[in-house]
């Protein structure tokens, strides 16, 4: 851009962050609230579609509602000169994608905390009733001081009202990260979102993916058919503990990987050799934070997903069983109490 150029008379552009096949990612100011956004603008034939504007705004108001730490957040969205825009939080640092690219692999205690972060955004979604669908590296921005924030939820999904000759490179997620299930057009699920969070966290510790192809339609058969070269044979100093995660989730089935991202977020927090960062210190309880509210909330899988996994509270069952207790101590008194008031006539 020769001139910073001017959105909705609001938001100003200020340099061109990146570019896909289907938006460009500028930042942005925000001149009407003064602060630095981050502003997607979709390609102009999309925002020609009606359906898709339908669609979009739909989802855009769905993607609004998720506040927590571990997601950009989502300010706005509109239509300017015609051309679809989404407002988005602005997040320093680079992409994951990025990062693997830059440093060729991570150590598990420096994968996992990141990968924490992910579950944690990606588990309250999930609760919100909300499928990521499009789970990869370059839609995980990471903080110089190692915040991860997911993006772009709902983009995917919004992308299967266009045309059908295009669905195939980018609805239902991208080649290299989708599951299974969404190789044969399956709409997704919270476990394809495991799926895809297994691929990065193969890809973080070996510096590899675990498939490669020249087609889509290849990496769709290998995604389906063919299993990934074992972690221990690339790294053979690997905890087997954390192999086994691993090829859980991986498994081709849905129902054999960890349900949701909270799940699998709390299986990480356990492996013994994952050592949290200060950074990651709040994030247990920002993982049980209520998500917000939305017409069609968690599906019966994921509400029971949810349910299984909670953690009986002793103390509180303790606590009743007192009470109970306590209760029951006192009928012989009450009985006591009646036949004094109602002792029969002689």
């Amino acid at each position: 851009m020769d001139e910073p150029r001017l959105l909705n008379t609001r938001y100003q552009l200020l340099e061109q962050l990146g570019k896909g096949g289907m938006a460009v990612v500028y930042r942005a100011r925000d001149l009407m609230l003064e602060r630095s956004v981050a502003i997607k603008i979709l390609r102009e034939d999309y925002s020609r579609d009606q359906a898709f504007l339908d669609r979009f705004r739909q989802e855009a108001k769905a993607a609004a509602n998720l506040s927590h730490p571990n997601i950009v957040t989502v300010h706005d969205f509109g239509l300017d000169k015609g051309q679809l825009f989404i407002v988005m939080e602005y997040v320093p640092g680079k992409d994951l994608k990025t990062l693997i690219k830059r440093r060729g692999r991570f150590s598990p205690d420096e994968a996992i905390p990141l990968l924490i972060q992910a579950c944690a955004g990606i588990g309250y979604a999930h609760r919100a009733g909300l499928v990521h669908c499009d789970v990869k590296p370059q839609n995980m921005l990471v903080t110089p001081d190692m915040r991860l924030k997911v993006t772009d939820f709902g983009i995917a999904r919004v992308l299967s009202t266009i045309r059908a000759e295009e669905q195939s490179e980018v609805v239902w997620g991208s080649p290299q990260y989708f599951a299974p299930e969404q190789a044969t057009g399956a709409a997704p699920s919270p476990a394809s979102d495991v799926y895809s969070l297994g691929v990065i966290m193969y890809e973080m510790l070996t510096g590899s993916l675990p498939f490669h192809a020249t087609t889509a339609a290849e990496l769709a058969r290998l995604h389906l058919e063919a299993e990934p070269v074992p972690i221990s044979e690339l790294l053979p100093d690997i905890s087997p503990a954390l192999e086994q995660i691993l090829a859980k989730i991986l498994s081709k089935e849905p129902a054999q990987r960890y349900r949701t991202a909270d799940q699998l977020g709390r299986v990480l927090l356990k492996f013994g050799d994952a050592k949290l960062s200060p950074a990651l210190a709040l994030t247990p309880e920002v993982a049980q934070t209520p998500p917000p509210s939305r017409a069609s909330a968690s599906t019966p899988e994921s509400s029971a997903a949810s349910t299984s996994d909670q953690e009986i509270d002793w103390v509180s069952v303790g606590l009743g069983l007192l009470a109970l207790v306590a209760v029951l101590g006192l009928v012989p008194f009450w009985l006591w109490v009646y036949f004094v008031y109602n002792a029969p006539i002689r």
